[in-house]
């Protein structure tokens, strides 16, 4: 709401705007004022709204009908005075005025102004004409607020007037209601509607005591006693019958008691709920309501608070209306009505998360989404906290999390600790046909696809896993073959907390399509984690400088875990992923590769030298690093993860 109102006094010479002006500041009247007054400013605690408010008095003279008009665009509220025993006076209103303002393209709202009320007794079937043709006028003339009578000499009205004046901005009529026909206007109806469906927090359609008053709470910070709750239900149920329950008051008796604030002339009644619930003066959501100012470090990422999530599950179990615990498409249709829609349809949504087998959306799967949707855009869980109403300030259902124990970030944060987070960022990379697109829809719990299309655009999916008793979040983003854009960015590489390698464990070329992707990007700083798919198939030797377990072991990682998605062998490989977004340290190249070996070949004679009980002779020493040798040889051949030619069984 704006801390400052300009209200501009306008009208035909001898009508009483500088008298009105005078009146208003020494509380009295003054006989002879000069002709225009200077610009007045009343500080704001000493006006009603608390806001500052300049009042400017022109004058009608055709030499300065130039100052006139910049005044007027200047304005904020136009005052279109006439004398009620001038005639003349109030048929300029409608011929002149009014017209003027229109022709300049000055949309303001205005205040008819009937001054010098005292002179009436003189006239009062002239005094009634003028009443019938005000109505007339308001009804032509959609921008006329209120019509006020007043004297300057009487001190009748004056302050109400400015009061007026200023209510018409801060409290505009035009937007909610429509004189003409007595109505609401839609937009404010549709507000009001969504303020009644996010009050009714059980969703049976009715608001009851209890409701009523965290409504009343909320908007004006004091509840209802009893009777005055009773004495709202009989107000509306005197008028609308079908508005009151014997619960209580549902949509129409809502709507209708806002109708009778705004034609009784309390529109700041119905302004203060719509403010309270985020609405600016266009009726709208206000920008700072959805997207309020939040920092987040470089070095950090943004989560749902434990508030958060317990919000959303709340909402979760209001709109699940048949109470399975799962969204199905008008549960979802019903939930996102409350907002501008679904926000990720571009992102396959609900094939992005868990779904039941009719394909609907479980507690879990939603909680996942909004966990992935916060991580990757926090400003839409913001905007959709607001939209859904959450309770408090809607940055209170977010927070910051480092990305790193030690709170700073770069490849050697990565040293020391493991990670507090919840979610975690997983790109996953491959040839063509290598099977990433199956590997994230087991991931998401989705059925498997025999035939094969092609990624042609990124694809996420997000589930939970459960580490050591603690359920975090992985967010698992696939990127085609040709999609290396991200690779090619530092910024992004910093944001991934686990690079996922997949490889086609049937196809001899699939490996050294990863092999390149190392040897062309900068890629030693982010966790790797390596996966042999379609394991189910017939292995063959990767063609390439090395075989992948002896590539994996040179960079000192784990070798591929192999799976088949097919056969729904998944070897715990998102369990061993979260794992490594724990300890990220335990799968960084640029981390591993910088430590000393542990068991080279002079530590082994060291060792024997030491252990020995005398001289040991050369071929001693010889014998032993053979045996060394032969068993770590055997013991990579027999390994777990090697899985032997079909024809060999």
């Amino acid at each position: 709401m704006r801390d400052d109102i300009r209200i501009v006094l306008v009208g035909d010479g001898g009508v009483g705007k500088s008298t009105l002006v005078t009146a208003l500041i020494k509380e009295t009247f003054i006989v002879n004022v000069q002709s225009v007054v200077p610009e007045v400013t009343i500080p704001p605690e000493v006006t009603p709204e608390n806001v500052t408010t300049h009042i400017i008095d022109t004058s009608s003279k055709g030499e300065d009908q130039e100052v006139l008009e910049t005044e007027l665009r200047k304005a904020n509220v136009a005052c279109i005075v006439y004398a009620i025993d001038d005639r003349s006076s109030f048929q300029r209103v409608h011929e002149y005025w009014l017209p003027l303002l229109r022709l300049q393209g000055i949309n303001l709202p205005v205040i008819l102004v009937g001054n010098k009320v005292d002179m009436r007794d003189e006239d009062i079937g002239h005094a009634a004409v003028l009443e019938d043709e005000v109505v007339p006028i308001m009804n032509e003339y959609r921008e006329i607020e209120v019509c006020v009578e007043c004297s300057a000499k009487a001190l009748l009205n004056v302050s109400e007037l400015f009061y007026f004046a200023q209510k018409a901005v801060l409290h505009p009529t035009r937007p909610l209601y429509d004189a003409r026909d007595h109505v609401m206007k839609p937009k404010c109806t549709e507000a009001l509607i969504r303020i009644f469906r996010l009050c009714d927090t059980d969703g049976d359609g009715v608001l009851n005591d209890a409701e009523l008053n965290e409504f009343q709470r909320k908007c004006f910070n004091t509840p209802l006693q009893q009777r005055e709750l009773e004495g709202v239900k009989e107000i509306v149920k005197a008028s609308r019958p079908d508005g009151v329950t014997d619960i209580g008051l549902n949509v129409q008796g809502f709507l209708y008691l806002h109708l009778l604030f705004i034609q009784r002339g309390r529109v700041e009644t119905t302004w203060m709920v719509l403010r309270k619930f985020g609405y600016g003066d266009d009726l709208g959501l206000r920008e700072d309501y959805l997207c309020p100012d939040f920092d987040v470090p470089p070095d950090c990422c943004v989560e749902l608070s434990p508030g958060g999530y317990a919000f959303l599950t709340e909402i979760f179990k209001r709109y699940d209306a048949d109470g399975d615990s799962a969204f199905c498409p008008e549960e979802l249709e019903n939930i996102f009505s409350l907002s501008p829609g679904i926000p990720w349809k571009h992102g396959k949504f609900p094939e992005s998360t868990v779904t039941n087998a009719a394909g609907y959306v479980t507690l879990e799967g939603w909680l996942a989404q909004w966990s992935m949707t916060t991580l990757l855009d926090h400003k839409q869980t913001l905007a959709y906290l607001a939209y859904f109403g959450f309770p408090a300030d809607i940055r209170d259902g977010i927070c910051i999390a480092s990305r790193d124990s030690s709170g700073s970030s770069g490849p050697r944060k990565r040293r020391k600790g493991k990670m507090q987070r919840n979610v975690f960022l997983c790109y996953v990379v491959g040839a063509a046909g290598s099977g990433k697109t199956s590997l994230i829809r087991a991931f998401a719990k989705k059925p498997f696809l025999q035939d094969y299309v092609p990624t042609t655009r990124s694809t996420t999916t997000v589930n939970s896993v459960d580490v050591k008793g603690s359920e975090k979040y992985l967010v698992m983003q696939e990127f085609g073959p040709y999609d290396t854009s991200v690779l090619q960015s530092r910024r992004q590489l910093e944001f991934c907390d686990l690079l996922v390698m997949a490889y086609d464990s049937s196809d001899p070329n699939s490996f050294s399509y990863l092999a390149n992707l190392r040897k062309n990007y900068s890629l030693d700083s982010v966790p790797v984690i390596f996966v042999a798919t379609k394991s189910d198939l017939d292995y063959v030797e990767q063609r390439g400088e090395q075989p992948p377990d002896i590539y994996c072991r040179e960079l000192k990682l784990n070798a591929p875990v192999y799976v088949s998605v097919k056969d729904s062998q998944i070897a715990n490989v998102f369990q061993r992923m979260a794992a490594i977004t724990r300890s990220p340290q335990s799968a960084t190249p640029a981390l591993l590769l910088s430590r000393p070996h542990a068991w080279s070949a002079t530590k082994i004679i060291g060792v024997t030298a030491l252990a020995g009980v005398g001289l040991v002779s050369t071929f001693a020493v010889y014998q032993a690093l053979k045996y060394w040798w032969t068993s770590i040889m055997h013991s990579r051949a027999s390994s777990s993860y090697s899985i032997p030619r079909r024809n060999e069984l």
